[in-house]
This record gives structure tokens, sequence and C-alpha cells, in this order.
């Protein structure tokens, strides 16, 4: 629910702690009561303490989080269960943490790339609307009165002005209506293919998520396959640890043609719009050698690196081009109140 959050820096601190006090051998009781005082989430350590209360009642530890699905995932929850069978739980929980914190780091990184540019033209806009709204109607009687033959930008920019002014509570609710009717939409199973098709499609940003997608399924299948799950259930549920339908529904077909007897690199070339052929042909050179687990690792730190490197040109280019186009943008504001302003004088 929407009172129930848990950051995934909680979450990956939470299970860190837990990874590194089973290692110190720890028992499951003793370390989840030493969590519940550690962590400052309200939520976590209220969750913490329902978990412990189950395990005590009898339940697994696998069973006690599965009742908190919102917060810990199919991934999480199927890695602990194998680890109850293999005696491993130790290791998984390093494993888990491992992975929440590349994930983390990876999503953080998109986020701080698109955070400059948002703000600059965030920033420009205010400019044009105050201008819009409290120094252009200032300025329209004179024009008027001087009978200035205005630019085409200073004629849009009054008369926006003054449709803002005395429209601007219908504009809100339009504009709030729109906002709503598009959100509803991409809730639903079509407008979320949708989303995602296009988020996957757009240009230098899509890279960026294709990329980052691949190399979640990859660490995740890993870590699933590490973990001793049978590899159609592996690639089935590191599926699900992705946000795109597109991916999910790939992973899914990829999983049940696993169970008829094909091979995930045969699959995955089939859609090489998701997957490029350097990842089935890894596969496929896994898959032969036995080392399918270690090849995805390698899949894995390889689409790391080169979302790094994308994200990294991206905030280099972005920058610059940002600073070109709200500047061409201030120029043009700025002229058209100049040069009617400058006509004016002239007329003097």
């Amino acid at each position: 629910g929407i009172f129930r959050r848990v950051s995934r820096k909680d979450l990956m601190i939470f299970t860190r702690q837990f990874a590194t006090l089973l290692q110190a051998e720890v028992v499951l009781g003793d370390s989840l009561k030493i969590l519940h005082t550690q962590t400052s989430n309200k939520t976590l350590q209220s969750v913490i303490l329902e978990v412990s209360s189950d395990i005590d009642a009898g339940l697994s530890l696998s069973q006690a989080l599965e009742r908190h699905g919102d917060i810990f995932s199919e991934f999480y929850i199927n890695l602990i269960r194998s680890a109850e069978v293999t005696g491993r739980m130790d290791e998984s929980m390093s494993f888990l943490a491992d992975f929440l914190e590349k994930d983390m780091n990876l999503v953080a990184k998109i986020r701080n790339a698109l955070i400059y540019p948002a703000f600059i033209l965030g920033l420009f806009f205010v400019v044009v609307i105050i201008l819009v709204v409290a120094v252009f109607p200032q300025l329209r009687p004179i024009f008027a009165d001087a009978q200035v033959d205005l630019p085409l930008v200073t004629k849009l920019l009054l008369d926006g002005g003054a449709l803002l002014l005395d429209w601007w509570w219908a504009m809100v609710v339009i504009f709030g209506v729109c906002i709503w009717v598009i959100i509803d939409y991409f809730r639903t199973k079509e407008g979320r293919a949708v989303w995602n098709q296009l988020i996957i499609g757009l240009p230098v940003l899509g890279q960026v998520f294709r990329k980052m997608y691949i190399a979640r399924f990859a660490e995740a299948a890993r870590i699933l396959l590490k973990g001793g799950i049978p590899i159609a259930q592996a690639i089935e549920i590191s599926g699900h640890t992705l946000a795109n339908v597109v991916y999910r529904e790939v992973l899914q077909e990829a999983a049940e043609g696993i169970r008829r007897g094909e091979s995930l690199s045969q699959i995955l070339s089939k859609y090489s719009s998701a997957f490029p052929p350097l990842v089935s042909q890894m596969v496929a050179v896994g898959e032969s050698t036995g080392r399918l687990e270690e090849m995805l690792g390698r899949i894995a730190t390889f689409y790391i690196r080169e979302v790094d490197t994308v994200v990294d040109n991206l905030v280099e280019l972005i920058q610059p081009v940002v600073m070109v186009i709200v500047g061409v943008l201030v120029g043009l504001l700025f002229a058209s109140i100049l040069i009617p302003i400058y006509q004016l004088a002239q007329g003097f």
C-alpha cells in the first residue's frame, strides 16, 4: 500500500546486515531481533517484527517473507526458499545484497543523468510563465497605443499570456484531466505495453534502458542458478525483476521454451530487438561448456559497464546541448520583448 514504503536502499542495507549476521553464525531469530533495532524505517521495523513472530510460530523464513510480497519480490523470496533447501542462507543473502546494490546504483546513475536537464528546462518554463503572466500584460497596452508592428513570437506570447490570465482555471482542469486520462491508460495492460515499448524505442535513452534490463536479467538469473533454482524457473523469475512488459514476455516465452526442450540461446536469438546477438552467443557458449552461470555473470558485468559508459557520455552530451537549446529559447524570448521596445524607441 501507499504507506508501506521501503526504499531500495533500506532493503539493500537490511539484506547486507542480515547476510553479515548469518555469516557471523548468529541464529536466525537473534539476527531478526538485531535487525529490528538497527533499521530506522518504521515500515521495515514492523515487517521484521511480524516475520520474527511468524518464524517463532513455525513458519520458514521464505513463508514469512511471502506474507509481505509488496516489499520482498518473488526473486527475493525464491532465492531464500532455495537457500533453505541447500543450507546456504548466508551466501544467498550476500548474493541478494550485491544484486540490490548493483541495481540501486544503476537506477541512481540513470536518474542523476536526467536531473540536470530536467531542472534547467523546468526553470526555463517557470521564467517563461512569469514573463507571460506578469511582464507581457504590462507591455500590451503600450504596444497597442504605439501601434508597433509586433514580431510573430511577441504576438503569440502576448495572446498566450492573455489567454492564460483569463482562462487559467480551465487550463488547469483540462491539464489535470489529460494527465489523469494518460496515467489511467498507462496503468492498463495495453497501456503498460505501449509505454514500455516507447521507453526502449527512445533514441539514446532507449539504448540505456535496454542495456539496463539485460544486465538486471543476467545478474538475477546468475544468482538464481547459483542458488540452485532450475533454469526454466530462474529465467521466469528473473523476468519478474524487470519493470518492462516487453522483456518480461520474452523471458516468460523463454522459460516455456526451455520446458519444451529448447535452449535459452535459441529462444533469445529469436528476439534480437530485445536481446542483441552478443547475448544469445554468450549464452550459447555457456550452454555448450556447462558454464551458463559464469557467462550470465559476464553478460551482466559487460552491460553494467556499457550502461555506465553510455550514461557518462550522455551526461557530457546533454549539458552543452541543453545549454544551447535554453540559450536559443532565452534569446528568442528576450528578442520578442526588446525588438518591439526598440521599434517603439525609434518612433520617438
